[in-house]
């Protein structure tokens, strides 16, 4: 079973890689495989050639495998710990939907599918990237949880996203970052 979730996470994190939503060694993806454990890209990975290795599962409880685990990992505890329906996330850096995010403070598609998609999506500003990450981990799934949404876009930062099909959440990205580079262009 979890060997068919990880080939699933290659392919899907290849892709992405591919459109250049992850960078070499920057981005996460994960999914749950229990209620309390979830599987993640290890901090090192390469993400246009992962293997079963770059992989890790970690249990809610920390031991010593969140140390090679991605930077990421409290984020998606957290996500997968307060959210239910959250099978798989990703932490990817769509390069016009980040460039957009910085000058804007929410997107409106205004290409067919992105419109469709979305219609409107506020842009989340953290202030500072001083303190982000300890304070990335409770405010992520804060907005999502308050905000009753799948996805973040983070300004400067990118794009948290969480659902129940890993492809799906692929294409929802691939849609958001061509409405942005339509709205570069513009």
């Amino acid at each position: 079973m979890h060997e068919f979730i990880k080939n699933e996470m290659k392919s899907v994190a290849l892709s992405m890689f591919r459109k250049n939503f992850f960078g070499i060694f920057h981005g996460s993806i994960s999914a749950r495989v229990k209620q309390d454990q979830f599987i993640i890209n290890k901090k090192n990975a390469i993400f246009d050639n992962l293997e079963t290795k770059d992989f890790i599962k970690l249990y809610s409880k920390k031991d010593y495998r969140w140390n090679e685990a991605s930077i990421d990992s409290d984020i998606h505890l957290n996500i997968y710990k307060f959210i239910s329906e959250a099978k798989f996330i990703t932490y990817t850096m769509p390069p016009f939907v980040t460039a957009y995010s910085i000058n804007h403070t929410s997107i409106k598609p205004i290409d067919y599918f992105g419109y469709k998609e979305f219609k409107e999506i506020e842009i989340f500003d953290p202030k500072s990237f001083e303190d982000w990450y300890e304070r990335a981990e409770f405010e992520i799934y804060n907005h999502l949880r308050n905000k009753k949404t799948n996805i973040i876009v983070i300004k400067g930062y990118g794009i948290y996203m969480f659902g129940r099909d890993l492809q799906q959440i692929a294409k929802t990205i691939a849609i958001l970052e061509n409405s942005c580079k339509i709205l570069h262009y513009m």
